[in-house]
């Protein structure tokens, strides 16, 4: 048993990207701090703040952001603390493999996989709409087989309704365009991303301007309709109002689901290989893309709740059609055309990262190398993963609804996010000598914070979200017994070398 905690020294994972098969340096502060933003705002602000107003929160959705930003801040700097020490690809996972051990970093790995590639599902979903109410403003809209989801969850009800649709056909045209642009290269998906990212801060900055002159204060009562609660523990709420379905309702409900909109600041550390000053440069974009759109997200949700009630938001494209109601047809083209290009550069940055996270799994023997591990000999890219992720969020896009794909996504992240707090602990324990270009202040007050606010985030959440979780990580413990642990890289050494500034070696598969 002792050897499923067998722990990678930071030492192995330097040499791991020393030789031929490692990308490429190309990115400064500037363009991760453009890839966070680029992967924070989007489908969050332009589709689930509506979906948690609308049937979580009201406008208390404005103090959700704020609980869940607070809940980031914390995982944030233990996220940037690892990624200047150990520059390379992988991200929680790689930083859980370095003090918690290897079935720790399988779990956390495989708990990605499922982040990212639910969350590209779901931000592909938010793309497709406002791209048909875009092209729906001056062109025949799509036919319905061919526009939504074959089903959808209707909270009013609490059960799942036919939607007389076939499949998604945009959300997965997106991801098949977006696939080819990543394999080529992530210099040129780094430019692509950044000219995304202007426009769509043009766009928010639009909306935040424009939309505060039709603001109407008595929108904003009543403030919490839904409460301030909404906490819950497997499901079943112990403090706060539930909805039609049993699922909990209230502000702290509310900041279970629009975490989903924060996701993007972690996946600036999946690129620490592609840095060139990773040590600087990752802390940097991790921290200010967090700070910068957490102020943009609380102005939008002012505004969108403040515009109309919040009863009366379109979940699938609220920003826009909040404008349409206000009678400003000119102002929801533009909103929908920028949504359309912000969403876009999200699901660049999120396909960008898993197989990122894939390819430092295999590389440590626990998926297949040959596949998984492959570098582009031209592009540098892990092209094979990048390819298999296509196909899987194309699928799930095109058939899944929103609401499913938001709140499964969020409780992958939360638990993400409470490995990476406790990790930093953890580390500071067996490794207080490491070098930490970036340290975390105030330990082990920051990192416990991170790690119950995560928690606390995750029992607000529905109980289906729990069995799902459950499901997936059971499936990954059977990939992990039965391929993963026979074929680790670090196992069959049965040896850690020390890492520097210890004084003496490890025992043998200690």
């Amino acid at each position: 048993m002792k050897h499923l905690f067998i722990r990678k020294s930071i030492a192995q994972l330097h040499e791991e990207v020393a030789g031929d098969n490692r990308l490429r340096r190309a990115l400064g502060p500037v363009q991760l701090t453009s890839l966070g933003i680029g992967c924070i705002i989007g489908a969050g602000i332009f589709v689930v703040t509506g979906q948690a107003a609308h049937d979580k929160a009201g406008p208390a959705i404005m103090l959700s952001f704020v609980v869940a930003g607070l809940a980031c801040v914390f995982a944030a700097l233990c996220y940037a603390e690892f990624a200047s020490m150990v520059p390379v690809a992988g991200s929680a996972y790689t930083y859980a493999y370095a003090t918690l051990g290897e079935l720790a970093a399988w779990i956390i790995g495989w708990d990605l996989l499922l982040e990212y590639t639910i969350a590209s599902s779901a931000v592909a979903h938010g793309w497709s709409q406002y791209c048909q109410e875009f092209f729906g403003t001056f062109l025949p809209r799509l036919p319905l087989a061919l526009a939504r989801t074959p089903f959808d969850y209707n909270p009013a009800l609490g059960r799942f309704m036919a939607t007389g649709s076939v499949l998604d056909l945009p959300a997965m045209l997106v991801t098949a365009a977006l696939t080819v642009i990543l394999v080529r290269g992530i210099r040129e998906s780094a430019r692509f991303n950044t000219v995304m990212v202007i426009i769509k801060l043009a766009v928010v900055l639009f909306v935040i301007g424009v939309g505060a002159f039709y603001v109407d204060p008595a929108n904003w009562h009543p403030f919490a309709p839904y409460g301030y609660s909404g906490l819950s523990v497997f499901g079943k709420t112990i403090h706060g109002l539930t909805g039609a379905g049993g699922e909990p309702l209230g502000m702290l409900a509310g900041s279970a689901i629009i975490f989903f909109a924060y996701i993007g600041f972690d996946s600036v550390s999946t690129q620490a290989e592609e840095a060139r000053n990773p040590s600087r440069d990752i802390p940097i974009g991790i921290l200010a893309s967090l700070i910068v759109c957490t102020i943009l997200y609380i102005a939008v949700a002012a505004v969108l709740t403040g515009m109309i009630p919040y009863d009366q938001i379109n979940i699938d494209a609220p920003v826009a059609d909040a404008f349409r109601q206000k009678g400003l047809p000119w102002a929801h083209f533009i909103i929908s055309g920028g949504a359309v290009v912000g969403i876009t550069s999200v699901l660049l940055v999120l396909m960008l990262s898993q197989p990122r996270v894939m390819l430092a799994m295999a590389r440590d023997g626990l998926v297949p190398p040959g596949f998984f591990g492959a570098v582009h000999p031209r592009f540098r890219t892990p092209w094979l993963s990048q390819i298999v992720m296509g196909c899987f969020v194309a699928a799930m896009a095109g058939f899944l609804p929103l609401r499913i794909l938001a709140e499964l996504v969020n409780i992958g992240t939360l638990l993400a996010f409470a490995v990476v707090c406790a990790a930093v602990l953890v580390l500071r324990k067996t490794h207080p000598h490491a070098r930490r270009p970036f340290r975390v202040k105030f330990v082990p007050l920051v990192p416990l914070l991170g790690i119950g606010s995560a928690l606390l985030l995750m029992f607000s959440l529905p109980k289906e979200n729990w069995w799902r979780l459950f499901i997936w990580l059971l499936a990954g413990f059977v990939i992990y017994f039965l391929y993963g642990r026979r074929h680790s890289q670090l196992r069959s050494s049965l040896q850690e070398p020390a890492l520097p500034g210890e004084e003496q070696d490890r025992p043998a598969g200690s």
